[in-house]
């Protein structure tokens, strides 16, 4: 029996273009097509779950409604809005690529896929996001539920990460939106997203409620569940992490600002580190805060004893009261240092480990 033909982008960009008016969810980023409304939204959706992006976007656009308020705020308020979401990077370049903006564009996000490239945190598939939604250009999109229907659908058996595969997948995500007139393309590249998200899920495909199943490679030759190729699991390194909550004599708390480039980049916290091999928690907390400061101090209880996940290790964080001992506060390993009075720390952006620190204290 001969291999099945590989599906005619015209008849895929047809099938998926009939099925987005009455599949797609009514999210607060599409009720408004503009720019800036469809970076923030596709800035906030990487890596992150839609449930959890929808307060956060609702919130940024209140507090920043454009461009230039965005550019126009500090840092601190940025990250105080972002607080929590994670992926810092995304909210510190949402920020520098504004300013940039304001700078050199005239507060106007331009159409222009290599100006776009130019901006901090904006890639290929951002920029092809924002040519296709906001501006109606044929421009292609590849994001996770983008890949795993273009490797279901035209049998891509390859690592989706390596080079040659996710060539090989731009070129048919370019190809199938070359087959649509340009005011479709924002369309298009939605219904793919979107039937990703509903449809074509990672684990449990619904392939009976498929527009695409009868010219679906994977599904025809039953491996849809094979693909994308899954990476081998890597092992998550775990830490010990102390964090020292100092009072001066007049009761305020020492914050430390964590450097733009390293783990949550521009946040506020306690200070404190990661323990050395065969290195105590006391021992830890007094070295860090020095290191970090140049104060001098003594553990004296523990606060709170907290087990947190990034994405690429595990920690368990062991928070102490620590009793000030000497030393002008400075910034040696961090971006900035401050005494800050109680009532005040809320107003500052934190990371969430250090944000049920201040709750115990």
């Amino acid at each position: 029996m001969p291999e099945p033909e590989a599906p005619l982008a015209g008849a895929l960009s047809d099938a998926l273009l009939a099925w987005i008016p009455g599949a797609r969810r009514d999210l607060p980023w599409r009720r408004r097509r503009d720019p800036y409304a469809v970076w923030i939204s596709e800035v906030m959706l990487q890596q992150t779950q839609v449930s959890t992006v929808i307060p956060y976007f609702e919130r940024w656009m209140r507090r920043f409604p454009d461009v230039r308020t965005l550019a126009a705020a500090t840092l601190d308020d940025v990250l105080r809005i972002w607080e929590g979401l994670g992926y810092y990077s995304r909210a510190r370049n949402l920020h520098r690529a504004a300013r940039q903006i304001v700078e050199r564009q005239g507060g106007q996000i331009p159409a222009n896929r290599g100006e776009l490239l130019a901006l901090p945190g904006i890639g290929w598939y951002t920029a092809g996001a924002i040519l296709s939604l906001a501006f109606g250009q044929r421009e292609p999109v590849l994001d996770g539920n983008v890949r795993r229907l273009l490797c279901r659908v035209f049998d891509v058996t390859g690592d989706p990460r390596a080079t040659a595969t996710q060539s090989v997948l731009w070129g048919l995500s370019r190809e199938l939106v070359e087959s649509v007139a340009a005011p479709e393309a924002g369309e298009l590249n939605e219904a793919m997203m979107e039937i990703g998200a509903l449809v074509c899920t990672p684990a449990s495909p619904d392939c009976q409620a498929c527009p695409l199943a009868a010219m679906c490679l994977a599904h025809r030759r039953g491996r849809e569940r094979d693909l994308p190729a899954r990476a081998a699991r890597r092992e998550v390194p775990h830490h010990d992490v102390t964090a020292a909550a100092v009072q001066d004599a007049g009761g305020r708390y020492l914050l430390i600002r964590r450097p733009a480039d390293g783990l949550l980049g521009g946040l506020w916290g306690f200070p404190g580190g990661r323990a050395d091999p065969g290195e105590t928690l006391h021992a830890c907390v007094v070295r860090t805060v020095r290191e970090q400061t140049g104060v001098a101090v003594a553990a004296t209880s523990e606060i709170i004893r907290l087990n947190h996940a990034y994405t690429h290790l595990r920690i368990t964080l062991h928070a102490y009261r620590c009793e000030l001992l000497g030393g002008d506060a400075s910034p040696l390993l961090c971006s900035a240092v401050r005494w800050v009075e109680a009532a005040h720390l809320a107003s500052y952006p934190f990371p969430v480990t250090d944000r049920k620190i201040l709750s115990r204290l």
